[in-house]
């Protein structure tokens, strides 16, 4: 994956703690959910990238993913994302992830079979792991065979991805049902 080098870094706040984006001319280039601290969720980042100003494409995606983990469903797959660097493959597993919406399921054969691989359920998995972008491209929907939660690379691992998904578990409902 590309580094944020080329781009421009800034912190911002959520319900679920101090968030990180970084960004390039051509869109996001990371997400980072909140670390055990501010130093692990910025590894890698370098201080003299980190912007007060952000700009109005980064900015947007910011008050989205706010309101998203406050709980609002808000959908996120407008914000752009910098993917010039990122396998025909993988650009596949990860459009077919951000079609989920919140409240939304699937296990990672489901996502495999969906992108016309049925046996690449672990090359999904792994897609997914090195995914830059969680929450805007969800792949914290995406579950392990038999429903189970399977893993979840961002800090907190399956933790963090069971509060996702408690979160958005309310998001898919229409109103006329009650569960």
């Amino acid at each position: 994956m590309r580094s944020s080098t080329s781009g421009h870094w800034a912190w911002f706040d959520t319900a679920f703690g101090r968030c990180a984006l970084a960004w390039d001319v051509h869109g996001l280039t990371g997400v980072r959910l909140p670390g055990r601290d501010d130093a692990a969720t910025a590894r890698g980042w370098p201080a003299d990238r980190m912007a007060q100003a952000q700009p109005p494409f980064a900015a947007a995606a910011v008050q989205a993913m706010q309101a998203h983990l406050a709980g609002q469903a808000h959908d996120l797959r407008d914000v752009p994302l910098a993917m010039d660097t990122v396998a025909p493959f993988g650009r596949m597993v990860y459009d077919a992830a951000r079609a989920l919406d919140p409240g939304q399921t699937c296990t990672y054969g489901e996502l495999a079979r969906r992108i016309g691989q049925p046996s690449a359920a672990r090359a999904v998995g792994a897609a997914l792991g090195a995914n830059p972008w969680p929450i805007v491209i969800p792949c914290h929907r995406v579950l392990a065979a038999g429903g189970g939660l399977g893993g979840f690379s961002a800090p907190g691992g399956t933790d963090t991805k069971r509060a996702l998904l408690l979160l958005e578990r309310t998001m898919g409902r229409r109103e006329d049902e009650l569960f």
